[in-house]
């Protein structure tokens, strides 16, 4: 009988055979595939047979189940007889046919044969048993498949011989230079990286060059940042604001100044146009010039590249300020013609716009109610500064105007307060206001009049019986201011403008009323006044409740003429 790894006549063998010190055997296991976790120390096999499973039947030893190695002084039993024909037809899964001579050695080769692990420091040495036959205790024909993880035999780890923390052990891995075999998953042989550190033969961790780079050029663009913004902010706050020199070029720029603009936005604006070159360039002028609290909202046509010492200089001419006044009282007449000189236009141009696009400049819907209105943008020319400067066409100009008395109007609620007030329509409320400013000159003088309005207009009234006989709108109709009107030309003139031979009110508004009329014709006196005279013929007007007291007045009025 031949026992396996023995022939007839042969010497048992020794411990210091090649194949037990540091030939093969080294961190695996005969047959099994297993490691063995002794830090590559040489292993001393004691000289005994060992029993290394059933394998007279062509069986391994079961996977996951690790050998027993005798101890010394005992004795193991060597695996029955087997049958060589039995053992030379047996065939593994997915590999070729293996046939093994007397002697218990292969003679065949896998057909596809499992490489060894590459992480395994020995497994590249060869390993012969006295040269005559072949080894394969060395190649991918001793190793078979790896267990599977979830059944490996946790393995104790050797002392660490030199010591390098890695990404787990207080080493950021950013710093830790990796390359392509320190990889932690267990992808290869199914070994993890607790395995390939185990044998103590994992090369050192190389710190990564790129990386201290990206920290250097991070620490280095830190420090110009903070250099380059604090040199921003001692500029800010001690250097000189930057500023052009001199009075400009040619090239000419309107800039629009809203109401109510402070230093910096007015500074904003200029900067934008490329007037000035800081708004702290400009803010300092202003505070330095004693006037310059004086620029007022409007358009101001203005030089490129300006020194901010003299825009403020240039805003502060009336020359620069293209801006259109539209004052309390003014007719639409007088605005049109401020319109076409600061446009410069050929006059009648504004007047001829107004007319042909009044429906697209925003009027309220209760606008334009009576067929008789001369002007559709009468009283909707709300009395403000408006920007108005070469190169702008009428229509935007218009259209901010009555745009501003649009919302106006809305603000006042005029729908119920025509109710409250016994008016037709918001556009009564507006042609009452309208009379009130042309005639007053005071807030107190607004309210009286006021009254004096509601009175004349009840046709019951003891005194007018509903006549208003106001010499504005006679004036109005005729494009006029005349306080001396002959009693024979306002009789014969029948126009619906003329309230003398007209009952009521006018079509529409004879003037753009202000805020203070506005207020007045919203909460008139209630004293019973029904007259009212300039007696010194500009200023000064005094009202009269009765007839009597009114030729009182009238008379006064006369002395004052001396006439």
């Amino acid at each position: 009988m031949t026992e396996y790894g023995r022939s007839p006549g042969s010497e048992p063998w020794h411990p210091e055979d090649p194949l037990y010190g540091d030939g093969g055997w080294e961190g695996q296991q005969a047959h099994t595939g297993q490691q063995a976790a002794y830090g590559g120390q040489p292993q001393h096999y004691p000289q005994q047979p060992q029993h290394y499973g059933d394998w007279g039947n062509g069986q391994q030893a079961a996977y996951g189940q690790a050998q027993q190695y005798p101890q010394q002084g005992q004795h193991e039993q060597y695996p029955q007889p087997y049958d060589q024909q039995q053992y030379d037809q047996q065939q593994y899964a997915g590999q070729g046919q293996q046939s093994y001579d007397t002697n218990g050695w292969g003679t065949g080769t896998h057909a596809h044969a499992q490489y060894p692990d590459p992480g395994d420091p020995y497994g590249q040495r060869a390993a012969s048993y006295g040269g005559e036959q072949a080894d394969y205790y060395d190649t991918p024909d001793a190793y078979p498949p790896p267990e599977p993880p979830s059944r490996r035999h946790t393995e104790p780890e050797p002392p660490q011989t030199d010591w390098d923390p890695g990404p787990d052990q207080g080493e950021h891995a950013f710093f830790a230079g990796g390359d392509d075999d320190d990889d932690s998953d267990d992808g290869e042989g199914g070994r993890g990286r607790g395995d390939r550190r185990g044998r103590g033969d994992k090369p050192k961790k190389r710190r990564s060059g790129c990386a201290c780079l990206v920290v250097a050029l991070v620490f280095a663009g830190g420090v110009g940042g903070v250099g380059y913004f604090g040199y921003q902010f001692y500029q800010d706050r001690f250097g000189a604001a930057p500023d052009f020199a001199g009075d400009g070029t040619s090239e000419s720029v309107t800039v629009e100044i809203p109401k109510g603009a402070f230093g910096s936005e007015i500074g904003q604006r200029l900067k934008a146009a490329g007037v000035v070159k800081s708004v702290d360039a400009f803010v300092a002028a202003q505070q330095k010039n004693p006037d310059g609290d004086k620029i007022q909202a409007g358009a101001y046509l203005l030089k490129k590249q300006m020194s901010a010492a003299s825009a403020v200089e240039m805003m502060l001419s009336p020359e620069s300020q293209n801006n259109v006044l539209v004052r309390p009282g003014e007719r639409n007449a007088q605005v049109y013609k401020a319109i076409d000189e600061k446009l410069e236009l050929s006059s009648g141009t504004t007047k001829k716009v107004a007319g042909e696009k009044y429906k697209s400049l925003g009027l309220p819907s209760w606008a334009n109610s009576d067929s008789d209105i001369k002007d559709p943008l009468e009283g909707f020319l709300y009395p403000g500064t408006y920007p108005a400067a070469k190169g702008m066409k009428p229509e935007v100009v218009l259209k901010e105007m009555v745009t501003r008395a649009a919302n106006k109007y809305e603000a006042l609620d005029l729908q119920d307060k025509a109710k409250a007030l016994k008016l037709e329509n918001p556009l009564q409320v507006i042609t009452v206001a309208s009379l009130v400013q042309a005639e007053g000159k005071t807030d107190d003088d607004y309210r009286k009049m006021a009254e004096v309005v509601y009175n004349r207009l009840d046709l019951a009234n003891p005194e007018t019986y509903g006549a208003l006989q106001f010499d504005s709108t006679f004036n109005y109709l005729k494009g006029q201011s005349n306080i001396d009107i002959s009693e024979s030309e306002i009789k014969s003139n029948q126009d619906p403008y003329n309230t003398y031979t007209q009952k009521g009110l006018p079509p529409g508004p004879i003037d753009n009323p202000g805020e203070g009329a506005l207020k007045g014709t919203l909460n008139p006196t209630d004293q019973g006044w029904y007259y009212f005279v300039a007696t010194d013929g500009v200023n000064k007007t005094e009202f009269a409740k009765t007839h009597d007291d009114f030729l009182k007045l009238k008379d006064k009025f006369n002395e004052s003429r001396g006439n």
